[in-house]
């Protein structure tokens, strides 16, 4: 029996689960509403206050889709009850981020301005303190759309390995590689 897929998800006050016959799983909470379409093999049911997925068989894949089925739920339900924040920093000189509302303005080094537009559903801030790299604050309640917009603001301008510059995320540690060394 998988271990993630046995546990139950607990349901906290104020967030509604629905599943509908082509088991579609609807969460609503007060950070928003998600929806995940899960495989017609996978049972959910909700009992006591709790959500339970189950599998009907211990074939391979029934194996793989109920820890899978069981992690996505609970992500939702962590979504809308608490949300997910990413933070990024911007590491290198005259590196620079601005947002008016949805609109991330970048300046990574390039000849000209990054401008990206994130989906309505993600919340930005940026900050720029003296003496202090640079950041971009990333707000939502689902955690696969923050993580895919945090890559692709990542993709703009990879860290380096040498002195480290590009796009990073807060806390992550850089494998560093030693520059050229003098000739003797």
């Amino acid at each position: 029996m998988s271990r993630i897929g046995k546990a139950p998800i607990a349901i906290p006050s104020g967030v509604t689960i629905t599943v509908s016959d082509k088991n579609l799983v609807t969460v609503k909470g007060p950070k928003g509403e998600l929806t995940q379409q899960v495989d017609r093999d996978i049972t959910i049911q909700q009992e006591e206050g709790n959500v339970l997925v189950t599998r009907p068989t211990e074939q391979k894949k029934h194996k793989a889709l109920h820890g899978l089925y069981r992690a996505l739920i609970n992500n939702m339900v962590v979504g809308v009850t608490e949300g997910y924040k990413t933070t990024q920093e911007l590491v290198g000189v005259g590196y620079r981020a601005s947002n008016t509302g949805n609109t991330l303005e970048l300046t990574l080094g390039f000849s000209h301005q990054i401008v990206f537009v994130l989906p309505k559903e993600i919340t930005v801030s940026t900050t720029a303190e003296k003496g202090k790299n640079p950041t971009i604050i990333l707000e939502s309640a689902d955690k696969q759309l923050i993580g895919q917009v945090a890559a692709k603001i990542r993709s703009f301008r990879k860290p380096e390995p040498y002195k480290g510059k590009g796009v990073k995320f807060a806390g992550e540690v850089l494998r560093r590689k030693a520059g050229k060394s003098a000739k003797k």
